[in-house]
């Protein structure tokens, strides 16, 4: 089971509105589909990331640097070929892109396996159970949204069969952010899961004055709450000073930046993305640092993957999803076989690799090269 080619296609959809945090837009879905194949005719079907800028860029990176590097190799051969790509990370260029590009090949080469071998990632990496919570990211900030409407918001996730909702924080002071979530955790009752997203928005002084302002509401994690530059002491601070458990990682591009977050005792939930992060073959090590450390492994969106990763490790929590109709019409539409969420679980897909399918007629639609 040799690879010997590769097709890439990245896909734009525009959204009818901005789905923003506190430091970002989202004015489309974007996404890199990766379809590696091998001498004997396996071929993969993934998809990776939420990329609003680079998809060009990653299809050309995986096409023209990543394919000639590993062409010829067993798809058994992981850390062979993962190491022969992340030694591109060396020279001086746009890393984070590379990383990007890295784990579209490395999931579509743990596809394959699961595939070869006739076993689900979750299998792969584990198997420890076959059923997963599932929350909606949700709380944006809009032009014209009223209190009340939050409340709405998070009534139509529970209706949507999620366990909870990851809100966004961290665009307004502490007081006006404490108010709307107030009114998420009223209209969502005690048994739903409410956690906050600060996108690092705030200084380490704002984040645990929000934090107090929250902690009698029962949220069940802080995340991303201080700024990029000096985030894992801010942090560390803010995790001190609340009683509320604190997430990061999305941000990181390597374990080794996770271990730095373990080392600076910021953190309680780890959700290092497999897209941003070089893939599976890297997430595997973040996630046995975090089960040293007594960290639980949550995971930044791409259910489609976590899924998997998360139910196949005993420290997994929450996949996570845009339930929203408008926010992800790939997760919506074009990802034809995806698990339907009932009273806030979902079951992991059994069949090989990832399991996925996508609608052959949207992909052409929406592919951009």
């Amino acid at each position: 089971m040799r690879i010997q080619s590769v097709e890439v296609i990245a896909i734009d959809i525009p959204l009818t509105q901005n789905f923003g945090g506190s430091t970002y837009t989202v004015l489309k879905r974007s996404t890199v589909i990766t379809r590696l194949r091998t001498k004997d005719g396996l071929a993969s079907e993934v998809f990776n990331g939420d990329n609003r800028e680079h998809g060009l860029e990653i299809v050309r990176i995986i096409r023209d640097e990543l394919l000639p590097l590993v062409r010829g190799m067993s798809i058994f051969e992981h850390e062979r070929m993962w190491e022969k790509m992340f030694a591109l990370t060396i020279a001086n260029r746009d890393r984070k892109t590379l990383l990007e590009a890295i784990s579209c090949m490395d999931c579509a080469v743990w596809d394959l396996t699961g595939k070869a071998l006739g076993k689900s990632v979750r299998e792969l990496l584990g198997g420890y159970r076959d059923r997963l919570p599932i929350l909606s990211i949700g709380g944006y900030y809009m032009p014209g949204k009223k209190l009340a409407d939050f409340g709405t918001e998070i009534e139509s996730y529970r209706k949507a069969g999620m366990a909870g909702c990851k809100f966004k924080v961290g665009g307004l002071t502490p007081e006006e952010d404490a108010k709307r979530v107030a009114v998420a955790r009223k209209a969502a009752g005690d048994d739903f899961m409410l956690c906050v997203d600060a996108n690092r928005g705030w200084t380490a002084q704002d984040a645990i004055r929000f934090g107090r302002l929250i902690e009698h509401l029962n949220i069940a994690w802080f995340e991303e709450p201080c700024h990029w530059y000096d985030d894992a002491a801010m942090m560390a601070r803010v995790r001190n000073a609340i009683r509320i458990p604190v997430t990061a990682g999305q941000s990181e591009i390597t374990s080794q930046g996770v271990r730095r977050l373990l080392d600076a005792g910021a953190v309680d939930f780890v959700n290092y993305d497999v897209s941003e992060g070089g893939g599976v073959t890297d997430w595997r090590r973040a996630a046995s640092m975090c089960a040293a450390s007594g960290v639980r492994m949550a995971h930044h969106e791409e259910s489609q993957i976590s899924q998997h990763l998360l139910a196949g490790i005993p420290h997994g929590t929450y996949a996570e999803c845009f339930a929203h109709p408008e926010r992800d019409p790939i997760w919506q539409t074009v990802w034809v076989n995806r698990p339907e969420a009932r009273d806030g679980m979902i079951a992991v897909s059994k069949r090989s690799g990832f399991g996925i399918k996508l609608d052959a007629k949207l992909v052409r639609k929406h592919r951009v090269n």
